[in-house]
C-alpha cells in the first residue's frame, strides 16, 4: 500500500476552490497538539469493526460520499431528528456504518472532550478502510466543521445509478468535481456489493416494453438474471466489482471497459468519449510511475470531494453526540 505524497494534498488544500463557496482551511495533523491520539483512535475502531464485519470498508467509504454530496462534508447524514432526518432521504438507501462513528467519537470524547468533529471522524474512517481493504494510504486533511442542518429534501441531488451520463456529469460538476472525478471516485464501487433492488429495471424494464440493457457481456446478463430473478427477493446482495469485491483496486474499471459493470450508471461511464478515455488512460502503453495511477488519481480525488462545502465556525461547531446537534 504506497503512502502517496503529500505534493498532493499541499496542492490541494492550498489552492482548489469549490463551488459550495469559501470555507475554513484544512490541514494534515490538525488534531496533532489539541488530540495528538485523534488519528490512531479512529484506526483502532475502524479496524476491529472490519475484523467482525467484511462489509465496513465499503459501508464506511460510502458514507463519505453520501455526507459529503449533501450540504458538504459536514456529518449531516449522521443526525437522527426524526423522520425528515437526511439520512431517512431516499438518495441515502442503503447508507450504513453510523455505529461505528459513534463508538469512535465516544472513545475520542473520553480522551480530548469537544475536539474532533464528527466530519472528520467520517472522512478518517473512509481513509482507514481504504487502506485495509488493499488501496492507498494517505494523509487526510482535517479540521472541518460539523453542520446545524439536516433534513430529507436537502438529498434530492444525490448520484443515481439511473442518471444518464450528462446528469451525473452535472451533478459532479454543481460539487466542483471533474469528469475525471466522476470516474474515479466511481471505482469506489472495486468494493462493496448492491442489492437487487437497483438493478430491476437494468435486467427486465430497460426499454419501455421490458427487455435488458444491451450493453450489459451476455455472461455477466445471465449471472445477474440468476442472482436478481425477476420477481425475486429484491434484498439479496451481489458484488459490484465482479471478481474482486474485497479488494480495493483498478479492477472495477477493466469490468467497466469489458460490459461487466454491474451498475448502470457505472457501464454509462463506458459510452461517453470524454469519461471513457479517462478510464482507457490506466490501460495504456505506459504504466506507473511513467503512465497515469490511479490510486494517485484516487487520492487526489477524494480528497478534493471531502473538502466539498467545508463549514466555517459560525455556520456549525463540534458536536459531542454525532447523532444529535449537541
Amino acid at each position: 500500500m504506497a503512502l502517496v505524497s503529500g505534493l498532493i494534498w499541499v496542492f490541494l488544500v492550498g489552492s482548489i476552490c469549490l463551488s459550495e463557496g469559501q470555507f475554513n482551511r484544512l490541514t494534515v495533523g490538525f488534531y496533532d497538539e489539541t488530540c495528538p491520539n485523534a488519528e490512531s483512535i479512529v484506526r483502532a475502531v475502524v479496524r476491529e469493526a472490519a475484523l467482525s464485519d467484511s462489509t465496513i470498508p465499503a459501508v464506511l467509504l460510502r458514507l463519505h460520499f453520501h455526507d459529503c454530496f449533501v450540504e458538504g462534508c459536514d456529518g449531516s447524514i449522521l443526525i437522527d431528528n426524526g423522520e425528515n432526518a437526511e439520512k431517512n432521504a431516499v438518495g441515502h438507501q442503503g447508507v450504513r456504518g453510523f455505529e461505528v462513528i459513534d463508538k469512535a467519537k465516544a472513545q475520542l470524547e473520553a480522551t480530548c472532550h469537544g475536539v474532533v468533529s464528527c466530519a472528520d471522524i467520517v472522512a478518517l474512517a473512509a481513509r482507514d478502510t481504504i487502506s485495509l481493504a488493499g488501496g492507498p494510504s494517505y494523509e487526510v486533511p482535517t479540521g472541518r466543521i460539523d453542520g446545524v442542518v439536516s433534513n430529507l429534501s436537502l438529498a434530492g441531488d444525490m448520484p443515481d445509478v439511473s442518471d444518464s451520463i450528462q446528469q451525473l456529469k452535472a451533478k459532479f460538476m454543481r460539487k466542483g468535481l471533474s469528469e475525471k472525478d466522476l470516474v474515479i471516485l466511481s471505482a469506489a464501487h472495486t468494493i462493496g456489493t448492491t442489492a437487487c433492488f437497483f438493478m430491476t429495471k437494468r435486467l427486465y424494464n430497460f426499454f419501455p416494453g421490458g427487455g435488458s440493457d444491451p450493453t450489459i457481456n451476455p455472461i455477466l446478463l445471465q449471472e445477474l438474471k440468476r442472482k436478481c430473478p425477476e420477481n425475486g427477493d429484491v434484498n439479496v446482495r451481489l458484488p459490484i466489482d465482479r471478481g474482486s469485491e474485497e479488494t480495493f483496486d483498478i479492477h472495477i474499471l477493466q469490468n467497466i471497459r469489458s460490459g461487466f459493470a454491474v451498475l448502470e450508471s457505472d457501464a454509462k461511464l463506458n459510452d461517453d468519449e470524454t469519461t471513457s478515455s479517462v478510464i482507457d488512460s490506466y490501460f495504456g502503453f505506459f504504466q506507473p510511475p511513467f503512465g497515469p495511477s490511479f490510486e494517485a488519481d484516487f487520492v487526489e480525488s477524494i480528497i478534493k470531494m471531502g473538502q466539498i462545502g467545508i463549514k466555517t465556525s459560525l455556520e456549525g461547531g463540534v458536536r459531542r453526540i454525532c447523532s444529535s446537534f449537541s
